[in-house]
Formats: structure tokens, sequence, C-alpha cells
């Protein structure tokens, strides 16, 4: 039997990675990359490092609005799917590129399976949230990662099919941490002690679109007790050289990073400062404690358990309150454990059944 998996976005070939390597045990896979984030970091180094099979199909349909490359991404993902005809669709995550994958696939009456599925921030203003909402209510399988997740997709009338598997991101970051340990050298290259900086990440629009935001942020940091270094993207880059005219003492910008370099990082700071989903969660597998730069989360359990504090960048606390958040001794394992193998067998359990049926 064949499975498709559609990705686009470095978030999505995290999970695919472990994911990919227990459906090529079972299944055909063919996997489609919608060419949403195309820069090098993000795509032939990131699949070379993490061991992936290079794209059986790549879209390359680049950055554009969100109607456009969505449109773009459902168009392209048509003729493939007619042509491989698979057994099932696999979409990750809440980008663009898992709405298109999900629309084509269930318009071609192709089971589809949603994995990080039951996720809600309860901001429609987020892109990301109208993603999750119309993915879960059409695919055929939503694989959860936690019991929170599973209650938002039960209160939405999605609760029959529904598989608590857990977060595939703890088999990803511990492979990536075997991988980093083998293959990056980050910390001796960036003179860098470890447990002796924060490492920051920012890409929220309404974090890094306004110059002002920005500033206050990066300026608010900077008056903390601690090296912080901070991977800048390209466009982020280009705003603060273009409208942020100041030198920070405390903060170190550097270009993207490798995913298993941006691993090794995150494995030896101090803190983790973001306003990412992925990173929360990937902080607190590797038991960092993190502070989440914006007013909701998707991981509340993070929050929950005390490793992840909600600062609002234009709150009263920031950035005060920082330098005192020390998490509890406690930690809970919240993401579960051997993720892509439950995985694996629910889909290759339903592939029998719905073979059964049809016969």
């Amino acid at each position: 039997m064949k499975i498709v998996q559609i990705v686009g976005a470095r978030p999505q070939f995290v999970k695919l990675a472990p994911l990919s390597r227990e459906i090529r045990k079972h299944f055909t896979e063919i996997i489609i990359h919608s060419g949403q984030h195309y820069d090098i970091e993000m795509n032939d180094v990131f699949f070379r490092d993490m061991e992936i099979p290079a794209p059986d199909h790549n879209l390359e349909v680049g950055s554009g609005s969100q109607a456009e490359q969505t449109g773009q991404i459902l168009a392209k993902l048509g003729d493939i799917l007619e042509k491989e005809r698979p057994d099932m669709v696999i979409v990750y995550g809440d980008t663009n590129t898992t709405l298109a994958g999900a629309l084509a696939a269930v318009k071609l009456h192709i089971p589809t399976a949603h994995v990080e599925a039951g996720l809600r921030s309860f901001n429609r203003s987020m892109p990301e949230e109208i993603n999750r909402i119309v993915s879960d209510h059409v695919c055929d399988m939503l694989f959860v990662p936690t019991p929170a997740a599973l209650d938002n997709a039960r209160r939405e009338g999605l609760g029959d099919k529904c598989y608590m598997v857990g977060d595939i991101m703890v088999d990803s970051v511990r492979y990536g941490m075997e991988k980093a340990k083998e293959k990056t050298n980050i910390l001796n290259e960036m003179v860098l002690e470890p447990m002796n900086y924060a490492l920051l990440t920012l890409h929220r629009p309404y974090n890094v679109d306004d110059p002002a935001n920005l500033a206050q942020i990066l300026d608010g940091l900077d008056t903390l007790d601690r090296p912080i270094v901070f991977p800048v993207h390209p466009r982020t880059r280009n705003i603060i050289t273009t409208h942020i005219s100041k030198t920070y003492k405390n903060i170190r910008f550097i270009p993207p990073q490798a995913y298993l370099d941006f691993v090794g990082l995150m494995s030896h700071a101090s803190m983790i400062l973001t306003d990412s989903g992925g990173i929360q969660k990937e902080a607190y597998i590797l038991q960092k404690p993190c502070i989440t730069l914006r007013y909701e989360t998707e991981w509340v359990e993070t929050v929950d358990s005390g490793w992840n504090l909600l600062l609002p960048p234009n709150s009263k606390g920031f950035p005060h309150l920082i330098s005192g958040f020390i998490p509890p001794s406690e930690h809970p394992p919240i993401f579960g454990e051997k993720v892509a193998q439950k995985i694996t067998d629910a889909i290759a359990s339903q592939l029998t059944e719905n073979k059964s049926s049809n016969a």
C-alpha cells in the first residue's frame, strides 16, 4: 500500500523524519514538498542531516499571500494525487501546506490523516488557527498529541476519529539530539559556553513586522543579565537593519541555523525565548525553561506544568519576570513516547479495515 506525506515548512520536516522511517518499514512512501519554505538550510541540508529521502515531488510554490500560496499548492497537488492514487495522505501541523494538502486529498476521496491535530490557540486572527480547524474537520484520522488537544477535538464533535498517540516531536528531538552529538560543533564555532546564554526565536508577524514592536522586544531583552543568541530570518534582519538604528550589548544576531546546529544551541541554552509553538514544545522535551512571547499558546500543558511562562512583550511583566523564572523540579512526560510507531500501527490497522470493507 502507498502513503503520501505532504510537507512544506521546516517544522513539518522535523515531524516527518521519524514517521518517514516507520512508514517505510511497512508501506511505499511518496514525499511531496510544497516548497512553502525554500531556503537551503530549511530543505536540502535538513533532509540530509535527518536522513529523510529526497522528495519525490517539489511543487516549488515559494512565497506569496496566504490565498496565493494555498491556492497554488491545492492546484498542483490535485494532478499529483490523481497520478499517485495513494491509499492514504498524511499532513502535518498548521501551515498553508497542511490546509491545501488536506483539501486536495479529501476532494479526491483519499483517506487523510492529520498529525498534531486538536491544537487550538483560540485566536482566529492567526492563519494557523484556521488551518488547524479546517484540516481537523475534513481529515479522516486525527492524531492528537495531548489530552487537552483531545478535549478540543471532542468539543467540536471530532472525538470519534481521534487517536491519542502523543507528540511526534518527542521522537524527532531525541533523534535530532543523537545526530547533533555526532555532527555539530556549533558551540565551539560560536565560542559559546554551555548554559551561559539564552536562545531567542521570533517570527510572529505581530512581533516582527512592526519595527516599533520589534524594537521594544529587543530593547527589553537587552537589559537581561545574560547573552542572548538570536538566529534571525533574513526578512526580520532587514527590518532591524532598515528601521532600528541601535547596537545591542547582550543580543548576538546570527543567521538561521541548520536543524542539527539549532538543536545543539537549544540543548545547551539555559533558557528558550520564543513566539513559536513548536519550539515551546521542543524546549519542554529538552527540559529547558521557556518564555513564550505571546498572549496565548497551543501547548497549555507546558504552562500548567510550570516550565513555560506566557509573557506578552507589551505586558507590565516584560522583561523583568524573565530573570526570576524558575521551573519546578518535577517534569512530567506529557508528550508520550514511541509516537511514530503508534501512528504507523494505527494507519496500518485502518487501511487493513478499509481494504476489508471494500473487498
